[in-house]
């Protein structure tokens, strides 16, 4: 197997990846699950989201294929958990429920809707045609190095804030997230009808 790294390859996959994970864009959602007892365990969220992301990656299509499913569906699918999500967050109700055995949000929301969801994966398809596989590997590595310090270090951040800076920017990017969904919605549902 002959590897081309490609500094350019890597930097735009690695900032392409960054904005539409948007770790940064999700501290109050991590901060409010942890305030509420739903743990979100930084290398968990990493390991899991990097192992989805490199198999779809390299087996996404076929995958969602084998169940009749094409990327346009699947990404209206996730839209919609992430407007719940949002509403969730804008309107301070609870619609993902705990289940009462884990008091964990690692699988859900943090790796999915969060940071391997619809967006991130149909992403790394698009990249796919583009890019050579070792520099989105390792965009997305260096991405999910950035999504552990950033999940491991979150109580800094909680300090730093404030409870009344993460009550209105739980809000706002609830809105954010909410815009989000309509768009991965729009984008997606016309290709369907």
């Amino acid at each position: 197997m002959n590897l081309h790294f490609d500094i350019s390859q890597i930097s735009t996959t690695f900032m392409v990846l960054f904005a539409v994970i948007d770790i940064t864009g999700s501290i109050p959602i991590i901060v409010n699950l942890n305030s509420t007892g739903k743990k979100v365990h930084a290398g968990k969220v990493a390991g899991i989201s990097l192992a989805i992301l490199v198999a779809f990656l390299f087996v996404g299509e076929r995958l969602l294929h084998l169940f009749n499913i094409d990327v346009e569906s699947f990404a209206v699918a996730g839209s919609l958990v992430l407007f719940a999500l949002a509403v969730e967050m804008t309107f301070n109700v609870e619609l993902f429920k705990n289940d009462g055995t884990t008091g964990q949000a690692t699988l859900v929301p943090m790796v999915f809707p969060l940071v391997a969801g619809p967006g991130t994966l149909t992403t790394a398809l698009s990249l796919r045609a583009e890019y050579a596989a070792e520099n989105i590997l390792l965009a997305m590595l260096l991405n999910m190095l950035i999504v552990y310090f950033v999940i491991r270090k979150i109580d800094i951040v909680e300090r730093l804030i404030g409870r009344n800076g993460i009550s209105i920017s739980r809000r706002f990017f609830g809105v954010i997230l909410l815009a989000m969904a309509v768009r991965l919605f729009a984008s997606n549902v016309h290709n369907l009808i």
